[in-house]
């Protein structure tokens, strides 16, 4: 079995125990090699570890002889559209997202910005693996030069794809739950320059994420809820920890998973730009489908994976994708997911459209999701995956990531083998939360039936 160090996106483990000190460092090193003496932009979130795992990034990048542009604590998509705008040769962020606190990552980004595909990773594994890097000589070294102001350039860039006026004239009461993650440093900040009048909750950066976990989950993110209910607020919205991500919540407390909002996004700019792609992956809703139908849009599914949807967009030149988590990618500014991106879209939309944003979400058709998850060894996973295939039946089937079926009544369900864990994951949608959860127990029974014939 081939040894691997990327995962869905990038390296991450727990700090000092699966990424220690040394693989950060070596890794480094490879990287370093993989980018052959080039100019790299470095970054990191607020994690506890982040800031020493930064150190030994820069020290393998300048030791494998690059020119590293030390860009400081900023979101990670912050550093995507940094790394794509200078023209540089890649860059590197220490993240691991919405993971717990005691977890951290390291991402590589190629000269446009999105993450490198598994290809390159292949590479800098192997050289990781084989310790096919060298130590520069004395008078080859890299060096490291501080680029911690470029954040004002990113805040600008997102500014000129909204309508600044409309929204200063709608004055819009917006509260913004950074979870104590590095969007704190953006998102609160950008609406104000926008005209909004911000609340932050959980606005200081703090590794230990002391206000709730960095995952923006809809259970997390209560205390949002009753924030912009007290405050009396337009919207309320929350990032995960490295702030690419943005989940939404109405004026009256309620919030939103990612596809509802991403369909609003959607709708207003095929009401602008009738007849674009859409680009998303299967595990997205119906809804983005039927948006897509009434403006001539055409929707391109895609595997699911941020990275996989930000090459899609690159190759098809399309505007927008999104997934269902929450991550809005606006290839106008930068095909990648940006929160700070997607929370000024939202005001946009609404100082545009004048409605309260209760409204606007429902006037489009609601769809109810669950999903589950059934435990199957990595060995007979193909064996099961084939088995599914083979008896499918349904109004409609694709196989572009495990196995979605359509059926005639507004319904679908993804049986989907995870890459990292012996599971299979499943995602059901359907008119009602009942048909929803009736679908997925029914195909999770259906799964572990695979499973006995396939270990018999």
């Amino acid at each position: 079995m081939e040894k691997r160090l990327f995962g869905t996106n990038g390296v991450r483990g727990v700090a000092n125990k699966e990424l220690t000190p040394q693989l950060v460092f070596e890794l480094s090193l490879a990287i370093g090699a993989f980018f052959n003496k080039g100019e790299v932009f470095l970054g990191r979130d607020g994690r506890l570890s982040s800031e020493a795992f930064a150190y030994l990034a820069s020290a393998g990048l300048i030791e494998a002889g690059c020119i590293v542009y030390d860009a400081g604590t900023l979101p990670t998509p912050a550093l995507q559209w940094i790394t794509r705008k200078n023209k540089v040769n890649g860059g590197v962020m220490i993240t691991a997202s919405h993971n717990p606190p005691e977890y951290n990552g390291v991402k590589v980004m190629d000269k446009d910005g999105v993450e490198i595909i598994r290809e390159k990773e292949e590479i800098i594994e192997r050289i990781y693996f084989n310790k096919e890097w060298k130590l520069s000589a004395w008078n080859e070294i890299g060096k490291k030069i501080d680029k911690s102001a470029l954040l004002e350039e990113y805040k600008t860039s997102i500014k000129s794809f909204v309508d600044e006026e409309k929204i200063k004239n709608a004055r819009l009461k917006v509260v913004v739950d950074p979870g104590n993650g590095v969007g704190a440093l953006v998102t609160p900040y950008l609406l104000r320059e926008l005209g909004c009048k911000v609340l932050t909750i959980n606005g200081n950066v703090d590794g230990t994420f002391p206000g709730r976990f960095p995952e923006p989950s809809l259970e997390n993110i209560s205390d949002l809820c009753a924030a912009v209910k007290a405050f009396k607020a337009d919207f309320g919205v929350a990032h995960d920890g490295d702030a690419d991500r943005a989940i939404f919540v109405d004026e009256n407390g309620q919030p939103y998973w990612g596809d509802r909002t991403f369909a609003l996004i959607e709708k207003t700019f095929l009401e602008e730009n009738p007849g674009e792609t859409i680009v998303t992956p299967v595990s997205s809703s119906k809804v983005i489908e039927e948006i897509a139908q009434l403006y001539n849009g055409k929707i391109v599914w895609t595997e699911v994976g941020s990275t996989i949807v930000s090459r899609r967009m690159q190759e098809l030149n399309a505007k927008l994708g999104g997934e269902e988590n929450g991550g809005i990618f606006y290839g106008p500014h930068i095909p990648v997911r940006d929160g700070a991106m997607a929370a000024s879209l939202i005001a946009n939309i609404l100082s545009t459209t004048r409605k309260k944003l209760s409204q606007l979400l429902n006037e489009i058709p609601a769809y109810y999701s669950v999903k589950t998850k059934v435990e199957c060894s990595n060995l007979i996973k193909q064996k099961v995956l084939d088995m599914i295939k083979d008896e499918a039946y349904g109004e409609r089937i694709e196989t572009i990531d495990g196995v979605k079926i359509w059926f005639s009544k507004d319904s679908w369900i993804l049986i989907r083998p995870s890459g990292t864990e012996p599971i299979y994951r499943l995602f059901a949608e359907a008119k009602t939360e009942e048909a929803a959860k009736k679908l997925a127990l029914e195909y999770a029974s259906k799964i572990k039936e695979f499973i006995k014939r396939a270990e018999s």
